[in-house]
């Protein structure tokens, strides 16, 4: 079976990685989207919002299911037997960002990074773009999952 685990921290899950994990699903057997704990950061949603929020847009995909993690995303995938993780990439700074962690994962474990490019129509979404719009009252709706209800 080929797993993959979608990381991150979803804070608001958008259009963007449900894109992601659709077009991902069609590569994988199954997608664990993993929301990564770090107690440094401060979220709009709680941990529980966000699983809530991405079991939502899931419910009727059984090759895709939402776990909470800490520590070294690698480790996490080897509790998940998953050989794979999936990443999105927007532009080109996310692509050397995500690139320096994949040749770090890859050679810490024998874990593969796959990369997908987002769809142009949301290629410019990002959750902190959509924390901006909901903090300023603005219409959030065309950026986070119909099924999304904050």
């Amino acid at each position: 079976m080929k797993r993959a685990l979608f990381p991150g921290s979803f804070d608001p899950f958008t259009v963007g990685h449900l894109d992601i994990v659709e077009r991902g699903i069609k590569i994988f057997d199954e997608i664990v989207v993993g929301i990564g704990i770090n107690s440094e950061k401060k979220y709009m949603f709680s941990l529980e919002e966000r699983l809530a929020f991405i079991e939502a847009c899931f419910e009727n995909e059984s090759r895709v299911r939402v776990a909470t993690y800490k520590g070294l995303t690698i480790n996490f995938c080897k509790d998940i037997e998953a050989d794979f993780i999936l990443r999105g990439v927007r532009n080109n700074g996310d692509f050397e960002f995500e690139k320096a962690i994949a040749r770090t994962n890859r050679h810490m474990s024998e874990i593969e990074t796959v990369f997908l490019l987002t769809s142009a129509g949301t290629s410019y979404i990002s959750s902190s773009i959509v924390r901006e719009i909901i903090r300023n009252n603005g219409d959030y709706s065309t950026f986070i999952p119909p099924q999304i209800k904050i």
